[in-house]
């Protein structure tokens, strides 16, 4: 419905939702020490809000020209970054909102994903060019990382910064040396567009999300996917993990959005074709 709202791990919303201005939200970043929260509006503007009060934080940012697709906090909190539907890339300093720098631009394609290396020191950039794109902090580009054949839909680092796991509309997700864009892994088991993913705090499994329908769980020791499909309703959009790895949530959208809660430890001990042992909640998003 366009809003931003805040649930309890067992689906109870907490507080109002919050107040929003400049159309639908698309999409949010959450501030690495948790109390402030960016979003891209429809207007193609972007809003940070405080989290406890639910309220806007100073005046809108403004935004691409074309709508903003994804946004990333720097790890030290400082900026963000943004990418848009025509290509460019801007970052904001997160306490004046101004831009910061140049406008960046290398293609004319979507931009799908930004991340922040955990060091903070540069960050990675897909879209639908299906290339991984890696830039210094300050905004020049450092390497383009080839081998996907379709868009570029979700990216993650690993801790030490030394690796990119990206995951791709060709069905894909692989495994990248950040210095050289080297591929080391092809991870294949999904059937359609390989939507979004993310790591286990201690890097041993990856969790993907799909349009065909399912999440899964990947040992990243072997490359090997780790039982069945969790399936879903409809087509996955989004998976993220809980910072204490206990936990991660899938979301599907259309008319019956949904948010699902799965236990990690649960989902890697389940027998293949239990479901229900690891699914924690599911809260309907009306």
């Amino acid at each position: 419905d366009g809003a931003i709202r805040q649930w309890t791990r067992a689906g109870k919303p907490v507080g109002k939702p919050f107040d929003i201005e400049g159309g639908d939200i698309k999409g949010i970043a959450v501030s690495p020490n948790r109390l402030m929260v960016v979003g891209q509006c429809g207007d193609g503007r972007v809003q940070l809000w405080n989290i406890k009060e639910g309220s806007l934080v100073g005046q809108p940012w403004e935004g691409n020209n074309d709508q903003v697709r994804c946004l990333d906090w720097s790890p030290n909190g400082a900026e963000v970054a943004g990418g848009s539907s025509d290509g460019t890339i801007r970052r904001w300093n997160t306490s004046t909102g101004r831009q910061i720098g140049p406008l960046i631009k290398k293609s004319d394609e979507l931009v799908w994903t930004i991340k922040y290396s955990p060091q903070g020191d540069k960050f990675a950039s897909g879209g639908n060019d299906s290339t991984v794109r890696v830039w210094s902090k300050d905004g020049k580009l450092l390497i383009e990382i080839k081998g996907h054949d379709l868009g570029v839909q979700s990216l993650c680092w690993s801790k030490d910064g030394e690796y990119i796991f990206s995951a791709s509309a060709d069905y894909t997700i692989r495994k990248w040396q950040s210095i050289d864009g080297k591929e080391l892994v092809v991870i294949r088991g999904h059937t359609n567009n390989v939507t979004s993913i993310c790591l286990s705090p201690d890097e041993s499994h990856l969790v993907s999300a799909s349009i065909d329908y399912s999440v899964r769980i990947w040992d990243l020791e072997n490359n090997q996917q780790l039982g069945d499909p969790l399936w879903h309703d409809d087509q996955v959009q989004v998976v993220a993990m809980s910072s204490d790895g206990q936990y991660f949530a899938s979301s599907i959208s259309g008319q019956d959005a949904k948010i699902y809660v799965w236990s990690l430890e649960a989902a890697l001990k389940r027998p293949s074709d239990d479901h229900v042992s690891v699914f924690v909640h599911c809260q309907c998003l009306f």
